[in-house]
């Protein structure tokens, strides 16, 4: 008999948009522990938006739909306890904090959740340092505060990796990245999978990234909703084709069929 998964991130019928415009049109995704789910898509299709509505990014409306972490309404709450429940974003573009430094982040979200914040931070903060290739002096640094682009995805996934998390939503990891970078933060990702079953939704343009981080299912997304799935082959039939098939499709399936002549 099979084991259910430890974890799972359900996305049914989600509506929602930004400054009075609907974005998302209806998403259904569900991504399970141990898992790795790619989104691509054109500019413009609501990949960045879908992130910042799950982990609840002011200035958005819920229009319809549910988002569940085991069964918790994630909608319902605030970003502090959707993290607190198991979710975290790796944002396309960290945000600096002046004066806070990165290991005072770390320690109270540990705090936050029971385990001693200091130590426990400054420990697996060091050790995660070295895997993603990111220099320990950094650690005492105020969050992202002149930092590259690189250094802060670099920070990013050793933040994953410290707090541990039930599902992750990676937001465009790959940019700012250079070939190593890239490698390094993705198989440290890919390795949390293993090491205590992540959940991966992973949102990206660029097939680079699954190269090194596997994905299991690859979801097309078009105008707000997700038009096609499948393996990973999927990734590099687009890598061939671009999305012009899919948006064309998208627009067909939206415009009335004229009546039958005959």
């Amino acid at each position: 008999m099979t084991a259910e998964p430890a974890h799972v991130l359900e996305i049914r019928g989600l509506r929602a948009g930004v400054a009075g415009k609907e974005v998302l049109t209806g998403i259904d995704l569900t991504v399970a522990s141990g898992e790795v789910h790619a989104v691509m898509g054109p500019n413009g299709s609501g990949k960045s938006t879908l992130s910042h509505v799950l982990m609840g990014k002011p200035g958005y409306q819920i229009l319809g739909g549910s988002v569940t972490l085991d069964g918790v309404d994630l909608l319902a709450l605030p970003t502090w306890l959707r993290a607190r429940a198991g979710l975290f974003l790796a944002p396309q573009y960290p945000t600096e904090v002046p004066g806070v430094h990165l290991q005072e982040v770390l320690a109270e979200a540990l705090r936050g959740r029971g385990t001693d914040g200091v130590g426990t931070a400054r420990e697996r903060a060091a050790a995660e340092a070295v895997r993603v290739g990111l220099g320990t002096a950094l650690l005492e640094r105020a969050l992202n505060v002149d930092l590259s682009g690189g250094e802060r995805k670099r920070s990013e996934t050793l933040q994953l990796a410290v707090l541990q998390p039930a599902i992750c939503v990676l937001d465009e990891l790959d940019s700012g990245l250079d070939v190593d970078g890239l490698r390094d933060v993705a198989r440290r990702v890919q390795a949390a999978v293993g090491e205590w079953g992540l959940g991966v939704l992973a949102i990206t343009h660029y097939r680079r990234l699954l190269v090194e981080l596997r994905p299991d299912r690859v979801h097309v997304l078009v105008k707000g909703r997700i038009v096609a799935s499948g393996g990973p082959e999927l990734a590099a039939e687009l890598e061939e084709t671009g999305y012009a098939f899919h948006e064309a499709a998208e627009l067909a399936g939206r415009l009335p069929v004229p009546d039958d002549p005959g």
